[in-house]
């Protein structure tokens, strides 16, 4: 008699390391975003706009092929939809706004934030506190923070406000994934993308216009890059391995996203590491790491 098939077992023809390999390089691809926010001669927030603004006609080109309707929803999934991508509008721009002023690697980790917050806002809607392991989440969170918040303190008033930025990024693209969930259910991925970028986009531009921020580039290749890596690549790359592997290897995965930004952010912009930072990063990632396996077996 034949085993039963695991749910993350890969599927035919698709053999477990180069799902593995996917899920790496979308990661890979995904620390490369910052270093094009960083080199792009338009503003940080009009980067966020050309991000999804070049996205778009592929987004809706996907959905398409993929028998995605993109008119006739329901009202209230429309309002969902509106409310998810204006938070997606300012998570960008706040996170953008974050990369210029602080280390790309505590970018890179705030950024990711909301995998802890949407642990949490588990916790409100249960009515109930954390237990075990979850406590240890949250500690481990803290405990990361405060170090790469101090550390920060220590270089500037600028990097920390850089931190607090890309943390806002990190709760506002909570509320995007929570406004979204219901969406997701009714309408296929790529439909939804499609119309974040459509709602998103104009939001991003209005903002780096009221800014004073350049919007037309000088320089293309950074906000291709930018749309490619991250967009294209990672979110591709992500839509064909997540499904695979269990929640603490894709937390796993996600580590590589600031260890790489630390890396560049060292070798390319100079930013140096101490011991603390390194411990601040080790806590602040088991805790996303953590998060994520904890939230979804508790679905």
């Amino acid at each position: 008699m034949s085993e039963a098939s695991h749910p993350n077992d890969p599927p035919a023809g698709h053999p477990r390391w180069l799902l593995l390999a996917a899920l790496l390089a979308a990661n890979v691809a995904l620390a490369l975003g910052p270093w094009s926010v960083r080199l792009a001669d338009s503003g940080p927030v009009a980067a966020g706009f050309w991000r999804l603004a070049l996205a778009l006609p592929f987004l809706a080109l996907l959905a398409r092929t993929n028998g995605q309707r993109l008119t006739g929803l329901p009202r209230r999934v429309m309002l969902l939809l509106a409310v998810g991508a204006v938070a997606f509008a300012l998570d960008l721009a706040s996170w953008h706004t974050g990369i210029g002023m602080t280390r790309l690697g505590n970018a890179t980790l705030f950024g990711n934030a909301g995998s802890i917050v949407l642990l949490f806002w588990g916790f409100v809607v249960a009515r109930r506190l954390p237990r075990g392991v979850e406590w240890a989440t949250l500690v481990l969170a803290l405990a990361g923070a405060a170090i790469l918040f101090g550390t920060s303190l220590e270089i500037s008033l600028g990097t920390l406000l850089g931190d607090l930025f890309c943390l806002a990024a990190g709760l506002l693209y909570a509320v995007y994934i929570l406004t979204s969930q219901d969406a997701r259910r009714t309408i296929g991925s790529w439909s939804l993308l499609t119309w974040v970028c459509l709602i998103a986009a104009p939001v991003l531009l209005t903002i780096a216009i009221a800014r004073g921020e350049p919007v037309w580039p000088h320089n293309w290749w950074p906000l291709i890059a930018l749309f490619v890596l991250s967009q294209v690549v990672g979110q591709g790359l992500l839509v064909f391995a997540l499904g695979h592997f269990p929640p603490l290897v894709i937390g796993l995965a996600l580590l590589t996203q600031p260890a790489i930004a630390a890396v560049y952010g060292y070798a390319i912009f100079g930013e140096m590491l101490g011991p603390l930072d390194i411990l601040g990063m080790v806590l602040l990632g088991s805790a996303l790491a953590v998060s994520r396996a904890v939230s979804a077996s508790s679905r």
